[in-house]
């Protein structure tokens, strides 16, 4: 096996058919050695040798011979000074940053620890015992693979409905998939899943966490797994757990393939991606691969005592987004996922700490100023989670052009509307005409709101109405964890009942937010399984269940059958909808010079809404005229986009309202879409009255329908 210099680009390990070229960015190493071992069960490495050159502080050999499928790992050399920022420790083998595939996941042990764990004033003493049997390694992959004439499906951000899916939740119960392939990135593309995606009607999926992710030591020693896998250990690897096959390296093709399965299918790819932070935690944590290849470089350190880590995010570090490598690092794993596995987007968790560059968030930091002129990542959808947990990190609203944002102000106003709370009317009408408020004056459009009621963070949609309080026994932390608040109305029963009066507002109120989410202007994100009527039984962090709590269910009763079908309706709805799908706001003034307002807000009386009626403390009821003909835009071929007049009621009382419907022309009449109130909600019915009986705590939505002959 002859070593030769090589290269310092690419980083990692590439294989070029006759050997590999191994290169690893270190800024204060004085030595970098190559492992290599002989198989997943080896407890030492079989070759350790330097690699022999450093180009701008990379440190790169290259190795005749190797072929993909070699497991390796880094023994890192140089000064042990916790208290500068310093934590090299060449007792440890660490994960290449790199790596494109890991074959070995991590085995809990002390020796994993740069410090002697126990020891008082711990984290000052390093621990010199060899960690080679537990630590994560690497593979070399062969990166070649038939894609065909795969073509992202480049659906426009305003015909974009998204669901977010966990990889392993979905599948792992559904009877039409084999069991041997049920939790993996084969059951998400199989045709039992494609079948449920496209009946369902979404155009994208958003794969919660795939990067290859590590359990947290706590959670595994109580029996627990980090399910969701916010805690990224390779920003590169799939996730080796959601592999049907295997053997190392079959994490990539596999992953490959669903996405050409999935994009063939007309289906788009996002990836939820978490770079803010990685899976070594704080001062106490392991050293498993950036903490011992250049602590000092790839972290945020409390400045002027090293020792520590900044934490914006929770989870004990920050990466350091204002050295250039570690920006390199991002962008480089961020193209690495749109060339070569061919996704079609990124939504990034806790997005604010990505544009921190002194202490305030910075939306023209240079984590945007490169997104934003790179020819590749400009390209894609990209979606932010608008807030971490420093100072001033809640930014909705306050991203560049260019990115759309999760809106947590439309999750909690509609959330509140529905509960039943006074004084919501105005900022409700907001959310639903796309939060003009937010997006608006930066110059973005409508789709910068991605809305949601609920996400995989917290409450699904069935126990938002069916608990009043958090029941997180099972994460083993005496119910602490998790919000301890619902913003729902869930009529005062917790959990499952036979009491079917109960059961029936609880659907009726399933029914509401789902349509409302849909109905809405901007990007609808569905979070899986809310479809499927799925229960936490009122758990809302279910972070660390990998079982049936947070599985999605596939068995579904007569309630829960009709609820799938209402979803699969309004999503249809909204698809056949052109002003539901507006690429542009409303501007509440008539359009074209004529008499009809593009849209108009009505009470219950018919009267439209003023001043007064819209700081109304006791307002529970909104009525919203969307004119579709002669709207001022045009489709992707530039003719007129026209559409249906629709007409949305939403009672958020009790008592039942009448609403008195806006005039309209003789030769149309209103023709009732949809009630959520009925257990007939599809009932297609041409109305006669010029007023709408609308029941308590529920939905209408009323299309103008043009009359081809005398009724």
């Amino acid at each position: 096996m002859k070593l030769r210099p090589g290269k310092p680009y690419p980083l990692g390990a590439t294989w070029d058919g006759a050997g590999v070229n191994f290169a690893l960015f270190s800024e204060h190493a004085t030595r970098v050695e190559l492992c290599l071992f002989d198989s997943p069960e080896a407890s030492r490495e079989s070759v350790r040798i330097s690699l022999p050159e450093q180009t701008d502080r990379v440190w790169h050999g290259y190795l005749d011979g190797v072929l993909p499928g070699q497991l390796y790992g880094y023994r890192v050399h140089g000064p042990w000074e916790p208290e500068a920022g310093h934590r090299f420790n060449a007792a440890k083998v660490v994960l290449d940053p790199y790596a494109k595939a890991v074959g070995r996941p991590l085995r809990w042990a002390d020796e994993l620890f740069g410090y002697a764990v126990g020891h008082p004033e711990a984290d000052l003493h390093r621990d010199d015992r060899d960690n080679a049997a537990f630590a994560p390694l690497a593979t070399v992959i062969d990166p070649a693979f038939t894609w065909g004439d795969d073509r992202p499906p480049r659906t426009p951000w305003h015909k974009t409905v998204i669901y977010e899916v966990h990889v392993r939740g979905f599948s792992r119960l559904h009877p039409e998939i084999p069991e041997a392939l049920r939790g993996t990135y084969s059951a998400l593309c199989s045709e039992p899943a494609i079948q449920h995606l496209k009946e369902l009607g979404v155009t994208a999926v958003e794969l919660m966490p795939v990067h290859h992710h590590a359990y947290e030591r706590h959670l595994a020693e109580r029996g627990l797994s980090n399910y969701w896998g916010y805690n990224t250990l390779a920003f590169f690897a799939p996730d080796l757990r959601y592999a049907s096959a295997p053997w190392p390296g079959s994490s990539v093709r596999e992953f490959k393939r669903m996405v050409r399965i999935l994009h063939d299918a007309g289906l788009e790819v996002i990836l939820d991606v978490v770079y803010n932070h990685t899976a070594e935690g704080n001062h106490l944590g392991p050293t498993l691969s950036l903490r011992g290849i250049d602590n000092r470089a790839y972290y945020r350190l409390v400045p002027g005592n090293e020792r520590y880590y900044t934490d914006y995010t929770g989870c004990g570090n920050t990466l350091n987004m204002v050295h250039p490598r570690v920006l390199q690092l991002i962008m480089d794993s961020l193209r690495y996922w749109v060339l070569e596995m061919h996704v079609d987007g990124f939504r990034f968790d806790l997005a604010s700490a990505l544009a921190r560059e002194l202490h305030e968030v910075d939306k023209l930091s240079a984590f945007f100023d490169i997104i934003h002129q790179d020819p590749v990542l400009s390209q894609v959808k990209l979606i932010a989670e608008p807030w971490d947990l420093g100072e001033g990190g809640y930014q909705v609203g306050n991203f560049p052009v260019g990115w759309t944002e999760w809106n947590g102000k439309y999750r909690d106003t509609v959330r509140r509307f529905w509960r039943g709370d006074g004084g919501v009317v105005s900022e409700m009408a907001t959310r639903l005409a796309g939060s003009s408020d937010l997006y608006e004056q930066s110059g973005r459009r409508p789709y910068a709101s991605i809305n949601f009621v609920t996400s995989h963070d917290g409450f699904t949609l069935q126990d938002l109405v069916s608990y009043n309080h958090k029941h997180n026994e099972a994460n083993l932390e005496d119910n602490r964890d998790g919000e301890n608040h619902n913003l729902s109305w869930n009529c005062g029963v917790e959990g499952p009942t036979e009491d079917r009066a109960i059961r029936a507002l609880r659907e009726r109120q399933k029914r509401n937010f789902m349509a409302t989410l849909l109905l809405s202007l901007g990007v609808p994100m569905i979070s899986g399984g809310d479809e499927l009527s799925r229960t936490q039984r009122g758990n809302n962090n279910a972070y660390c269940q990998d079982n049936e709590i947070s599985w999605y269910p596939w068995q579904l009763d007569e309630e829960g059958r009709d609820f799938l079908e209402f979803v699969k309706y309004v999503v249809r709805l909204r698809n056949q909808q052109p002003v539901l799908q507006r690429r542009k706001f409303f501007q509440g003034r008539p359009i074209r010079g004529g008499q009809v307002k593009d849209i108009a807000w009505y009470l219950p009386g018919g009267r439209e809404m003023d001043d007064q009626d819209w700081n109304n403390p006791a307002g529970r009821c909104l009525g919203v005229l969307l004119a579709g003909k002669e709207l001022d835009e045009v489709d992707e071929r530039g003719e007129p986009l026209e559409g249906d007049t629709l007409f949305l009621m939403m009672n958020a009382q009790a008592e039942p309202v009448a609403f008195v419907l806006p005039a309209h022309a003789p030769n149309v009449r209103w023709e009732r879409l949809l009630d959520t109130a009925d257990s007939d909600w599809d009932r297609r019915v041409l109305l006669k009255d010029h007023t709408y009986r609308l029941r308590g705590r529920s939905l209408a939505l009323l299309r103008l329908r043009e009359l081809r002959s005398r009724p």
